[in-house]
């Protein structure tokens, strides 16, 4: 039986990931090689062989770990991906730098309050909140007004998503991001670098 278009794009997303997270660490250790991308392939491959009583692809157990995860981090995995491979920049440094710092910040806002913290609860907004819309369209602007193409092409591929459905939840938040993503950014995030950005004025 085939997999529902929310499953596949979930198990897709998770194995693109993974596989982008072994290029890196593949690189990091030897360099770029040709075996390392072989071996990047080899593990997407191998994720999606079934196993158990079940016969569920191995990605499919990772994914009741992982849960599903959000366009923008497959994305950002996708396009780590093709750069490492390609050797082509295509997102420069301060690109991803003001990304970070917005996910690290929306992480901040929305996940308290989402576990209770207070009396209002910032998930409820990505349930077609008018207010979050205009929101997420503010920051857009702002962002491509400062030249900065990043954050814009990622909200408007998670508005496609939410859209189109092509994910189990309904809720906008998951589209945009998730944990796994905010740990990312808060590790990735250099705050001196971008205060100093602030500072000279370079980044909203």
């Amino acid at each position: 039986m085939l997999p529902r278009l929310t499953d596949l794009v979930a198990l897709l997303g998770i194995s693109l990931v993974l596989c982008a997270m072994l290029f890196r660490l593949l690189r990091a250790a030897s360099g770029i090689k040709p075996w390392v991308k072989w071996m990047t392939a080899g593990c997407f491959v191998l994720l999606w062989l079934p196993v158990g009583a079940a016969h569920l692809p191995i990605v499919a157990y990772v994914r009741g770990v992982s849960s599903d995860l959000s366009l923008t981090l497959v994305a950002l995995a996708g396009l780590g991906l093709w750069q490492g491979i390609s050797g082509r920049v295509l997102v420069g440094n301060l690109d991803k730098t003001a990304l970070f710092a917005v996910v690290v910040a929306a992480g901040i806002f929305l996940y308290p309050t989402a576990l209770g913290w207070g009396d209002w609860d910032a998930y409820r907004l990505g349930w077609g909140s008018y207010g979050m819309l205009l929101g997420l369209l503010a920051l857009v602007l702002a962002f491509w007004y400062q030249g900065l193409r990043l954050l814009p092409l990622l909200v408007a591929l998670a508005l496609l998503g939410w859209v189109a459905g092509i994910m189990e939840s309904g809720n906008l938040w998951d589209y945009l991001i998730d944990p796994w993503l905010v740990i990312f950014a808060f590790l990735q995030f250099p705050v001196k670098k971008f205060l100093k950005i602030i500072a000279r004025g370079e980044v909203v």
